[in-house]
């Protein structure tokens, strides 16, 4: 089938293959194929002699034999190893040269995936998908690729209507060393009408969200007595969300269970919370409805060697002890009772779960 390219497409294309291009893109709506080299764009009009699908079927065909020794185009094995994770770090560059969006998506979903490798794929192929995944390897973060991610999707943000990928993008954006701060308070800003947003800065910028609100006042009467836990890790969680960030944390929580979209945004929040008290459970995720957590708490005031310490030292802080170790278990279990099967979104949804806010701000009144 290769000779059925017409004779001057397939004397272009195997003389741009043969320039060891560093990625090629198959324009199919212009019938253009693009190498990137060493030297700047090169392209290749396309002159079908058939059908333009065959055609452009066949153009892949030359390629893949090219690159990859198989004329099948982007080959059946391939899409099982690299969906499996199974790629090895030097395929990802014939990755790139099969001009296969699918491929593409298997080399930025890599680990091995370095930065000059990420600049390819992006040339490759522009997608916010794609930037997510990439964003999400600390390699690509912390290169050059990092802030031109993160500020493509910066840029489609207001165009995203799933309220679980406005979550993971905020978050992705917001990681250390990414965007600067005029553009993560233009966010911030933002996020008076996205609560997703929100959940973006608890779980990336926990202790830095940007809002104006003071330490409780009854740190400074409490200061003395934490400092003397410095190696309890529930004093220092207490003393961490009585300050001016933990504060802030907190009331970011609540804007969220204010009006959240769907339920993973809730979920999102009550998983951040988690996160920022993870040190109080080793064991993570314990699984438990509100009513088992406040039963879990109250034995743990007896039993745990570190929260009864803290009752010890600090009785009369009774109440705070026990709904810090009730936060630090949130999780979708304490949904589970209101929503059981429910696929409710917005007012509905808020309304099934009116019980379990309830009972999660009566926890956060504790922590002021």
């Amino acid at each position: 089938m290769l000779d059925e390219l017409s004779t001057e497409d397939s004397l272009r294309l195997n003389v741009l293959l043969a320039s060891k291009p560093l990625a090629i893109r198959i324009q199919e709506s212009r019938l253009l194929v693009q190498g990137l080299t060493t030297q700047g764009e090169r392209e290749v009009s396309l002159n079908p002699n058939c059908r333009e699908d065959l055609y452009l079927r066949r153009v892949r065909e030359l390629i893949s034999g090219q690159v990859l020794g198989s004329p099948g185009g982007y080959p059946v094995y391939l899409k099982r190893w690299t969906r499996m994770g199974q790629m090895r770090d030097e395929s990802l560059e014939q990755l790139l040269l099969l001009g296969e969006p699918e491929a593409v998506v298997a080399a930025v979903s890599a680990p091995g995936l370095s930065d000059e490798l990420a600049r390819r794929a992006w040339w490759c192929l522009e997608d916010a998908g794609n930037a997510r995944r990439m964003l999400a390897n600390p390699k690509i973060r912390s290169g050059q690729m990092g802030p031109v991610l993160a500020r493509y999707l910066l840029e489609h943000l207001p165009f995203e209507s799933e309220p679980e990928v406005m979550m993971e993008t905020a978050r992705l954006v917001l990681q250390e060393g990414i965007i600067d701060a005029a553009e993560r308070l233009d966010l911030w800003k933002k996020s008076a009408r996205k609560s997703a947003y929100l959940v973006g800065f608890m779980l990336s910028r926990a202790d830095e969200i940007p809002l104006s609100i003071p330490a409780s006042q009854h740190l400074p009467l409490l200061q003395t007595q934490l400092d003397q836990l410095a190696d309890n890790s529930f004093a220092q969680a207490l003393a961490r969300l009585l300050d001016a960030p933990g504060q802030a944390f907190l009331q970011t929580f609540e804007l969220v269970l204010k009006k959240p979209a769907n339920q993973e945004v809730v979920v999102g929040a009550l998983s951040a919370v988690q996160r920022y008290l993870a040190e109080l459970r080793p064991a993570g995720d314990p699984d438990l409805s509100l009513e088992q957590l406040a039963a879990e708490a109250e034995t743990a005031l007896e039993q745990n060697p570190q929260l009864r310490q803290c009752q010890q030292l600090l009785p009369q802080l009774r109440a705070q002890w026990l709904s810090l170790y009730q936060l630090s278990g949130l999780g979708y279990a304490i949904l589970r009772p209101y929503l059981g099967d429910s696929t409710a979104i917005g007012s509905l949804m808020r309304r099934k779960l009116e019980p379990a806010i309830a009972g999660v701000e009566g926890l956060l009144a504790q922590m002021k």
